[in-house]
């Protein structure tokens, strides 16, 4: 099906998207790192970027007069600085703001569906109101906003088209849901706001993907079975006592005869599982996988425990990558993630090389959207643009 993928980025979304079966026509993206991650990966032959037809420019001068009709999805996350908790919350105002051309693209491509992802923060009370103005605007993405008009203006007449029912110009039925990584498999406590909006003439009763992993079901493998230790192969007397805090919800557990057939959570150890130690092997040749020295803690940046999902990597500056991406070992240390660690807590494949330093690489890792929680989305949607039907409140979730 083929695909257009717009902020690529490391290339993320686009890789999971490739997975559940898009063909990208074109991947666009401005960052220069970035574009050589991708250009490197290419020259090593890396599927599925070795066919990417990588467009290395600012989408707002991206013209798409030369692809033809018939694009089954677009999809990308639309800089999320100006609504991230850890930026500066201008939001619409801010110049980074690049939602104004994720509608500019669907208007003008017309696929049979989007799939964009974006921060929690876009949900935060102050932004509400211009979220909603975007919901709108992908929804009737023909409805064009005049040079002079105010967004508030603009706004009033998408409410007013909504409210009036009929509608013959172009328009999309859209979902929105907050989905947390770890639900799916991702060793990653990442919440992120995905929007998913299907071609009114696609007659769809979807939604997103249920949830295939849990914390209860980590506590369960961990402290009543103790699997998880053993797959680690982790002897009793190198376990970590349970923190007094889980104490109720295990006894809880212990009680529940109910089966679930939720997996457990994925821990950083389960992410990083198979790679050296890069302390204590700092030559073992494995790419992206070196020590970087110097990691400390301080107020609000603790690092991610070894034996939980791990804090959502950043990407900024505020010293953010080096305070957050890191690892909290029981032994009270903390070191760095590498790069190659952080490339897999986010779900990149270990053959996928990252261009530039160690700030550079987490910065573009930090900025992805893991790869497994993109392909999950990604063949939902597939699956219900192949179909052509399907039904019932866990659609998707097979």
């Amino acid at each position: 099906m083929r695909s257009i993928e717009l902020f690529t980025g490391a290339g993320g979304m686009a890789i999971g998207m490739a997975r559940a079966g898009f063909d990208h026509e074109v991947v666009i993206e401005r960052d220069y790192d970035s574009c050589e991650t991708i250009r490197l990966n290419q020259r090593r032959r890396i599927w599925p970027v070795v066919d990417w037809n990588l467009e290395a420019v600012n989408v707002e001068r991206y013209d798409y007069g030369s692809i033809k009709s018939g694009i089954e999805l677009v999809a990308g996350g639309p800089p999320c600085q100006p609504f991230s908790l850890g930026g500066k919350h201008a939001g619409q105002k801010d110049e980074r703001n690049m939602f104004p051309q994720a509608v500019r693209a669907i208007r003008e491509l017309k696929p049979r569906a989007f799939v964009f992802e974006n921060v929690k923060g876009l949900l935060r009370e102050g932004f509400t109101k211009y979220f909603n103005y975007v919901l709108l605007q992908l929804e009737f993405p023909s409805c064009l906003r005049k040079l002079s008009e105010e967004w508030t203006d603009h706004h009033a007449q998408l409410q007013r088209l909504k409210t009036q029912g009929r509608y013959d110009d172009l328009r999309y039925n859209i979902v929105v849901d907050l989905l947390n990584a770890a639900n799916f498999g991702v060793p990653q406590r990442r919440e992120r706001v995905f929007i998913v909006g299907f071609r009114s003439d696609v007659r769809e009763k979807w939604s997103f993907p249920q949830p295939t992993h849990s914390k209860d079901a980590l506590l369960k493998d961990m402290w009543i079975t103790g699997n998880y230790w053993e797959r680690h192969e982790l002897a009793k007397r190198h376990r970590p006592q349970c923190d007094f805090r889980l104490l109720a919800s295990v006894e809880r557990l212990r009680q529940q005869d109910a089966f679930s057939s939720l997996k457990p959570w994925r821990s950083v150890r389960d992410g990083i599982a198979g790679l050296p130690d890069p302390v204590k092997y700092r030559n073992s040749g494995i790419p992206n996988h070196i020590f970087n020295p110097g990691a400390r803690p301080y107020a609000g940046h603790t690092g991610s425990p070894l034996d939980e999902p791990a804090k959502t990597l950043k990407a900024g500056d505020h010293g953010v990558p080096g305070g957050e991406n890191m690892m909290l070992l029981p032994n009270g240390e903390v070191r760095y993630f590498t790069v190659r660690e952080s490339a897999r807590l986010q779900e990149f494949p270990d053959d996928y090389i990252f261009y530039g330093s160690w700030t550079e690489s987490m910065r573009q890792i930090g900025n992805a959207v893991p790869v497994t929680l993109a392909e999950i989305v990604g063949k939902s949607v597939a699956r219900a643009l192949r179909n052509g039907s399907c039904f019932g409140n866990r659609c998707g979730s097979n």
